[in-house]
């Protein structure tokens, strides 16, 4: 086969465990189908639905799985090559054949499934899905299921949605090891950018070779890189400004393995050999809030708590630097601390860069008690819950000075008391800064996931001085 499994035992007991919880109807597993960029036959690059991966494994277009929950049957739905196939991608191992690999033993033709799925409904049988994110895949539902395709999404099974968070969340040791691997893989392509870097490039020069990483090492990318001297905007991928000497670049990347784990790392680095005063200074505090995050990772640790951490860290950091005053504390709880920092502190990840988000936030990083917060800054949070032994997550604390943020909340005079508007100004083309690793939740507390990047101040100089040396 052109991918790679786990043992076949791995994806029939993920079955059983999701069997057990559901008890009653069929449950409808999609996989996804090529699609085209400007026309039918130019396809981006494909990637399989993740809960597809995690239940079946088969990393190939045009499938779908039921599994019958009374029964225990299990159906993989695909079809064969033809010769017409063949001839534009050589020969593949049949359904049949894919199927046993993962331990499922009946197939069928792909159109069978609608006849599956009629003949359960007519028999008032329940079907148990999650909310599709392509629109194919929400027709053919809404055609299989005889529904108007606006009432998809509405339709799907919550108790499907949070059985399938209840398994993903917990990792197993074979996905430890692919995360590992992605993560480590990650740890090179921001690695890369340190190394590459010279003021006089373009962004984009710096961000191919970030993507040459990846895929020289048999991966891909989990998200489209952000590699800019503007990281004040969050998720920039605008990629074509100059690097200049005295500014900063900041690289938020990560890579796919071969078997779709994700990676997800940030940096922040000056374009010359080192960083201005105000930038190590402000540095500094992204690090110190990104430390002792870390610091607090443990099971039984609301990940709220820790957001609050860094937000508190991060104003007595600013502080310092006499942009920001009063008790920090309540500065915190007002909201204030999101002239600065108006992002999450992080979120799963596993298969998905931002795992199971497609399933829905308020599932994955939420609970039926605590809820998100609307608070803004705050409300960006994609992950609030307790940390369990087995969950990988994200920490990436940062600092964002984003000027129209500024004219508009001194316009208003908001937070008056929390922040020096006047001090404020001599930050207004700062830019901004973010650091970022994974880490794997254990049973005493926290573990990083892959290669250790250099962090502190004086790592990144020196790989600076020796790149530009």
């Amino acid at each position: 086969m052109q991918f790679r499994l786990f043992q076949s035992s791995v994806y029939k007991n993920r079955r059983t465990v999701l069997k057990q919880k559901i008890s009653d109807g069929l449950i409808l597993i999609m996989g996804n189908d090529e699609v085209g960029m400007n026309y039918k036959d130019n396809w981006y690059p494909y990637r399989q639905d993740s809960c597809f991966l995690y239940y079946f494994g088969i990393n190939l277009a045009g499938l779908a799985a039921i599994i019958d929950t009374e029964s225990g049957e299990e159906t993989i739905f695909g079809d064969d090559l033809s010769m017409d196939d063949i001839v534009w991608t050589g020969p593949q191992p049949t359904i049949a054949e894919m199927a046993a690999a993962v331990a499922v033993t009946k197939t069928a033709p792909y159109k069978d499934i609608e006849t599956v799925i009629r003949k359960a409904i007519t028999s008032g049988r329940k079907i148990h899905f999650t909310p599709p994110y392509r629109a194919n895949n929400r027709i053919k539902i809404a055609q299989w299921l005889n529904i108007a395709v606006r009432a998809v999404h509405d339709s799907a099974s919550v108790q499907l949605i949070k059985s399938i968070v209840s398994q993903r969340s917990y990792k197993e040791e074979c996905e430890i090891a692919e995360m590992d691997k992605a993560a480590g893989i990650s740890a090179d392509m921001h690695l890369a950018a340190m190394r590459y870097t010279k003021p006089g490039m373009k962004e984009y020069e710096v961000m191919a070779k970030v993507k040459e990483i990846a895929f020289a090492n048999n991966g891909s990318l989990s998200f489209h890189p952000i590699v800019t001297i503007h990281g004040e905007t969050l998720h920039n991928v605008y990629a074509g400004n100059t690097i200049k000497e005295g500014q900063m670049v900041l690289c938020d990347a990560g890579a796919a393995n071969d078997m779709n784990y994700a990676g997800d790392l940030t940096c922040t680095f000056p374009a010359g050999k080192k960083f201005t005063q105000l930038q190590k200074e402000v540095y500094e505090i992204v690090l110190q809030a990104h430390t002792s995050s870390v610091a607090m990772l443990q099971p039984g640790v609301l990940y709220k708590d820790v957001y609050l951490n860094a937000a508190q860290k991060i104003i007595e950091g600013m502080q310092q630097l006499a942009v920001m005053k009063g008790n920090a504390a309540e500065a915190v709880a007002a909201g204030a601390h999101a002239m600065f920092f108006q992002c999450g502190l992080g979120h799963m990840i596993g298969l998905d860069v931002h795992d199971m988000e497609d399933l829905g936030e308020p599932y994955v990083g939420y609970t039926d008690t605590l809820k998100k917060s609307t608070q803004f800054g705050m409300k960006s949070l994609r992950l609030g819950r307790a940390l369990e032994a087995g969950f990988t997550l994200t920490v990436e604390p940062g600092v964002y000075c984003i000027p129209q943020l500024m004219d508009s909340w001194k316009a208003e005079n908001k937070f008056a008391e929390f922040i020096n508007y006047d001090a404020l100004e001599h930050l207004r083309n700062f830019s901004g800064i973010r650091v970022e690793e994974d880490y794997l939740i254990t049973q005493t507390g926290c573990q990083l996931l892959g290669k250790k990047l250099p962090m502190t101040v004086d790592e990144v100089e020196n790989i600076r001085a020796q790149a530009l040396s």
